[in-house]
């Protein structure tokens, strides 16, 4: 997916793609943890589906939810989706970031040949 370090970097217009790509990954990632807290919401505490994507929203969001679980099984539900959220969260960042990342040590390690003298 990355160019090797002995490889040129890619055009900035390449660049911009791989970003857009890696965005509309990150995006994909978090639409299907929204849908799977939607669900769960639904599902266990038998909330509409607008609070059930305001509870799951805010908790993808860091914030928390904002009606508490009342059922056994709603509240595994919003314990396990909390930690999972957490971790998309944390992957939905490095995702959008990578790239970035990866041309930033690139260009700091890559010598060009023709430069060596």
């Amino acid at each position: 997916m990355y160019e090797h370090r002995h490889q040129k970097p890619i055009a900035r217009h390449h660049f911009a793609i791989r970003m857009l790509k890696h965005f509309f990954g990150s995006l994909a990632m978090i639409a299907g943890a929204l849908f799977i807290g939607m669900f769960g919401y639904h599902h266990y505490e038998g909330l509409p589906w607008l609070d059930a994507f305001l509870n799951a929203s805010m908790l993808l969001g860091g914030m928390g939810p904002v009606e508490s679980p009342q059922t056994d099984g709603g509240k595994l539900f919003a314990g396990m989706y909390a930690l999972f959220a957490g971790l998309v969260f944390i992957i939905a960042a490095g995702l959008i970031v990578a790239p970035a990342i990866h041309r930033m040590l690139h260009l700091f390690h890559w010598e060009d040949k023709n430069s060596k003298g």
